[in-house]
C-alpha cells in the first residue's frame, strides 16, 4: 500500500470507530456491531452487492467485489473504478480514484433516510470525492430498505 492509501484507510478506520450506530430505538439492530467488539465489521459480505444513493446533488451506484460504479443523472450508466475494501470496527470503507480525484466512501450500519422518499435504509454513507463530501444511504439484497419499492 502507498502512504496515501494507508492514510486514507487510517482516516476511514478512525471515522468508522468513532461512529455510534443506532437503529433509532436506542438498541442495536441486526446490522449494528457491538460497540465493545474489537472485531472488524462483517455485516456486509464481500459477495453482496451494496447499493448506495444520495441527494443534493443526486448520485448513487453500487459496489460489487472490488468494483465501485458511481452514477449521476448526467452519467446514468456510471463510471466504474477499482476500490480497496476495509472493514473497521463500526462499518466498512472503500477507497479508490475517480476522475483523478481520491474517492473515499464509508458505510455505517444505522437507520438512514434520504429525506425524499418514505424509505428507511439500513446503512448511512459518507462519500468524499476530492474535497467534496456527500451523505447518503445504502442497502443490499440481504439488508433491504423499508418502504415502497418505487417511491
Amino acid at each position: 500500500m502507498t502512504g496515501k492509501t494507508l492514510l486514507a484507510v487510517g482516516s476511514a478506520f478512525l471515522l468508522l470507530t468513532a461512529c455510534q450506530a443506532s437503529d433509532g430505538t436506542g438498541q442495536a439492530g441486526a446490522n449494528v456491531p457491538d460497540p465493545d467488539s474489537t472485531k472488524p465489521y462483517d455485516g456486509i459480505s464481500e459477495t453482496e452487492i451494496l447499493r448506495f444513493s444520495g441527494t443534493e446533488p443526486f448520485w448513487g451506484g453500487q459496489v460489487r467485489g472490488s468494483a465501485l460504479t458511481y452514477t449521476t443523472p448526467e452519467n446514468p450508466d456510471g463510471t466504474t473504478i477499482t476500490v480497496e475494501r476495509f472493514a473497521g470496527r463500526g462499518g466498512l470503507s472503500f477507497s479508490g480514484v475517480l476522475d483523478h480525484a481520491d474517492l473515499e466512501m464509508t458505510v455505517t450500519p444505522m437507520r438512514c433516510s434520504d429525506g425524499m422518499s418514505d424509505r428507511v435504509y439500513p446503512f448511512a454513507v459518507m462519500l468524499k470525492i476530492g474535497e467534496e463530501t456527500r451523505n447518503g444511504c445504502a442497502w443490499s439484497d440481504k439488508h433491504r430498505f423499508e418502504g415502497p419499492e418505487r417511491p
